[in-house]
């Protein structure tokens, strides 16, 4: 007996911050997440801000493991209600939920972005394969020497791997591993580019933990320094240091195109047209979730969601566009206006 009221009042606590009273809860909607997002999401929020009667929702810069880390921590006003996400959200993450209470969860797939490998336009752009950015980056490569076995990464400066390439120090600014830019990152540039190598491709059918491992595994000894979060400071950084790289979203190339350029990846420059029709390779898809239990407790997460999901946010046409998020076809704006106008609860 004892234990069933301990049960039922931790449940009530629990539960307290979401009660019918609106003055146990929040007047203003909590949204974290993936720093490639945050621009799209900010942009909307001010928007829905001018145009509605509630209040502009806070946004928070975490990346998308960290938001998602958040998010996840459980239910109640103390917990965000959206998170923004660069990838779509792991089995793990949803198992992290649930445990923690979490357990309806409305995904909303917004869009499209390239991850851009960027320099200051001060100097020439870069050319580059996946394969040699593969080279460059992981912390460990092939012998040069041509055995088939691992070696301490040798290379110095672009120059090192190709002769075409300049002689600069090899020298990138990236993103943490709680990024989902830097998840996006390391499966379409790192693990395509050690494919190209054939015994690592051999690898990869063979023992799939053992090539992540390889392909997954940054450089540690400068070429490759953690940036944080704030794609912001990275573009500031290129323009002080004019040979090193930056990696971050397309939109961040796009709103700083008067200082930065894209590197041409095999072949492809990183504009908004070869992004949309899958012709360049380092594309991803874009999303948010909502916590379901703080909808109708939270005041306005309906009327976000609606605003967001309208055709003149992301449409062909509409604003988020002009700020460089690629739209989906309008067959997957439809299905997905309808989840988040239903709030449909995902399903893996």
């Amino acid at each position: 007996m004892l234990k069933k009221i301990a049960l039922t009042t931790f449940a009530l606590a629990l539960s307290a911050p979401l009660c019918a009273g609106q003055a146990m809860a929040r007047d203003y909607i909590s949204i974290v997440g993936s720093s490639t997002v945050y621009p799209f999401a900010t942009v909307v929020a001010e928007q829905f801000g001018k145009t509605t009667n509630f209040k502009t929702p806070k946004i928070e810069s975490t990346g998308s493991g960290g938001g998602l880390k958040l998010f996840c921590g459980g239910v109640g006003v103390q917990h965000p209600d959206i998170t923004n996400a660069s990838r779509r959200i792991k089995k793990s993450e949803i198992e992290k939920c649930e445990s923690n209470g979490v357990k309806e969860i409305v995904e909303v797939k917004i869009g499209y972005d390239g991850i851009a490998l960027a320099n200051s336009k001060k100097v020439a752009a870069m050319h580059l394969s996946r394969e040699e950015i593969f080279l460059a980056l992981a912390k460990e490569v092939p012998d040069p020497k041509g055995s088939e076995k691992l070696i301490a990464n040798p290379y110095k400066t672009w120059h090192d791997i190709n002769p075409d390439l300049p002689k600069s120090k090899i020298e990138v600014l990236g993103p943490p591993p709680t990024s989902g830019t830097r998840d996006a990152f390391v499966e379409l540039v790192m693990e395509d580019g050690a494919k190209e190598i054939p015994f690592l491709k051999a690898l990869a059918k063979t023992d799939k933990n053992a090539f992540k491992k390889i392909s997954h595994s940054m450089r540690e000894d400068g070429a490759f320094i953690e940036a944080g979060e704030n794609d912001n400071l990275i573009v500031q950084k290129l323009e002080v240091n004019p040979a090193a790289i930056g990696i971050f979203g397309f939109s961040y190339l796009d709103q700083n195109s008067d200082k930065l350029q894209g590197s041409i990846i095999d072949g492809v420059a990183p504009t908004f047209e070869a992004i949309a029709d899958g012709k360049y390779p380092v594309s991803r898809p874009l999303f948010f979730y909502v916590k379901k239990a703080h909808v109708g407790v939270i005041p306005g997460i309906k009327e976000y969601l609606a605003e967001f999901t309208s055709e003149k946010a992301w449409g062909d046409e509409g604003y988020l566009a002009d700020k460089g998020m690629i739209p989906m076809p309008a067959k997957e704006r439809k299905e997905f206006a309808a989840a988040a106008k239903n709030l449909k609860k995902l399903e893996m």
